[in-house]
């Protein structure tokens, strides 16, 4: 019966609980930035220094749209955010160095959106070894949650704003389902998160090779990770991040000139932001010294053993007023303002896209923020010989995009056909190393800038299936060279191409251009 009691009064505590956390009136601890007022309400904090702080956060966050980017900064910046510790004297505010999940529990909190949230973790209890085992924290998604009330208390950012915040999370989460696109990264390829299989409906994924990793590749792997089929689509990614690049800058050039100007807009707040918080701080080091002074004039000055203490704390709090006052004085000098030459150069910047898309000074990283800011996704088709983009924009309209594909043996550094066609010319009447003195005189360099090497020629040929030339080749086809053809006659070489212009003698532009002939540059073999 005893046992029997004590279950029915938790059962009625725990259904107490309940309703009260239902009318959104329970409380069993308040979140930095908000106080009790009164039994079942909370409001802001009153202290200016902490709303400021907390805003500053979802301030950077809808510009860096990354948790990381925001906890990267404020430890770049020196600002130092709010943190709640417990002890004998009660709940009291302390000042540290953010550390990640600090600025993850600020974002993701519903309170600081207004929301009173109720049952967001859960408890599990397991058997182990005959003993149950109980393990408390595990979160629940929403619909799971007890309770929720929207717009139950002054928020930080709007409600809209929150969860528009908690989508973008979900979409920087990686490998987290087929419909998340992954956090932005350092790497060279433009549309990673954003390319989506148009036969399967699968994220594409993304494969770097070459020298430092910059040939970038597209592939559906999928199917073949989680089922062992074949690949459904596979291609490069040098032209369709080309293609998709100059389609974005083409429709967002007229914007060119606002961007440019709320980028100006934005590095003053930045300076702003940065200046206000150092000036808090500063605020708040001054009351506490000031405060300390008031409690060493206080005491009596003959019990010497308060009035040390009181004086060693006036003076360490002097000590940090000093501090801030440096930290506060060198914001604006390290950070000066935009020049009026860099405003007109930022300006004329935004007038020209392309030329502010190509700086060396833009990251990768920045373009691919540019992307997603205006494209939800881009379905891929591959057909015969191109690749066909349905371009999905944040707006809800859809534009269509097709990029050829290269050819077996095409890609950025193979030659031109012109080239081609002159090598298998020559390896008709020349050895490899003849055949790269010839191109050489010629200033013909390989697709990658370099001059001719005997290596070189025999490697294209192989590559381009080319015959080998073999000793007496041309003479059982009753042909010779230039320089057979002046020891035959008896005369120059000059003499032989006169005779071959005039139509005296028979022979191809082919030996003209051997010898550099301008008049036959654009002549075919």
């Amino acid at each position: 019966m005893s046992e029997m009691e004590l279950s029915v009064v938790r059962q009625r505590s725990l259904e107490a609980l309940r309703q009260k956390a239902q009318r959104g009136e329970l409380f069993l601890n308040v979140a930095v930035g908000y106080v009790k007022v009164g039994r079942d309400r909370i409001a802001k904090d009153p202290d200016r220094r902490i709303q400021e702080a907390i805003g500053l956060v979802f301030r950077k966050f809808v510009e860096f749209q990354s948790i990381r980017q925001v906890h990267l900064w404020l430890r770049q910046e020196g600002i130092l955010m709010p943190s709640i510790e417990s002890g004998g004297d009660g709940r009291r505010v302390i000042w540290k160095a953010p550390v990640y999940n600090t600025i993850r529990g600020l974002l993701t909190n519903p309170v600081y959106g207004g929301a009173y949230a109720f049952g967001r973790t859960a408890s599990r209890i397991t058997v182990e070894n005959g003993r149950k085992r109980v393990s408390r924290g595990h979160r629940r998604d929403r619909d799971e949650w007890d309770v929720l009330i929207v717009d139950h208390h002054e928020g930080y950012v709007a409600w809209e704003e929150f969860e528009r915040n908690q989508r973008l999370n979900a979409d920087n989460a990686n490998c987290r389902g087929l419909m998340a696109r992954g956090s932005v990264r350092r790497a060279e390829a433009m549309l990673a998160g954003l390319l989506r299989c148009g036969q399967c409906g699968r994220r594409l994924h993304v494969s770097y090779s070459g020298n430092g990793g910059f040939c970038v590749r597209y592939s559906c792997r999928g199917a073949h990770l989680n089922h062992g089929t074949q690949t459904c689509i596979s291609f490069g990614g040098m032209r369709v991040d080309a293609a998709v690049s100059a389609e974005v800058l083409r429709l967002l050039s007229p914007l060119g000139i606002k961007a440019a100007l709320m980028a100006v807009a934005e590095r003053y707040a930045a300076i702003a932001d940065t200046r206000q918080q150092a000036e808090l701080a500063l605020t708040r080091a001054r009351y506490e010294a000031d405060l300390a002074r008031r409690q060493y004039d206080a005491v009596d000055p003959t019990n010497r053993l308060v009035a040390a203490e009181l004086e060693q704390r006036w003076n360490t709090r002097l000590a940090e007023v000093q501090r801030q006052e440096e930290r506060f004085d060198a914001i604006g000098m390290d950070k000066p303002s935009l020049s009026p030459t860099e405003r007109e150069r930022l300006l004329s910047l935004g007038a020209d896209l392309h030329t502010a898309w190509s700086h060396p000074g833009v990251t990768a990283e920045t373009r691919k923020r540019i992307l997603r800011a205006v494209l939800e996704e881009i379905v891929v088709t591959l057909t015969e010989g191109r690749i066909e983009l349905l371009l999905h924009w944040r707006g809800g309209d859809h534009t269509s995009l097709v990029v050829p594909r290269n050819r077996t043996g095409q890609h950025r550094y193979s030659s031109d056909v012109e080239v081609q066609d002159l090598i298998r010319a020559l390896s008709r009447q020349q050895t490899d190393g003849a055949i790269a003195a010839t191109l050489n005189r010629l200033n013909i360099q390989t697709g990658r800038g370099n001059p001719w090497t005997e290596v070189r020629v025999r490697s294209f040929r192989n590559t381009h299936r080319i015959p080998v030339y073999r000793l007496g080749e041309a003479a059982e086809r009753g042909e010779l060279s230039l320089e057979e053809a002046a020891n035959r006659l008896g005369v120059r070489k000059m003499t032989v191409l006169r005779l071959i212009r005039e139509g005296t003698l028979a022979g191809s532009s082919l030996q003209r251009r051997s010898l550099g002939d301008p008049g036959s540059a654009n002549r075919g073999p």
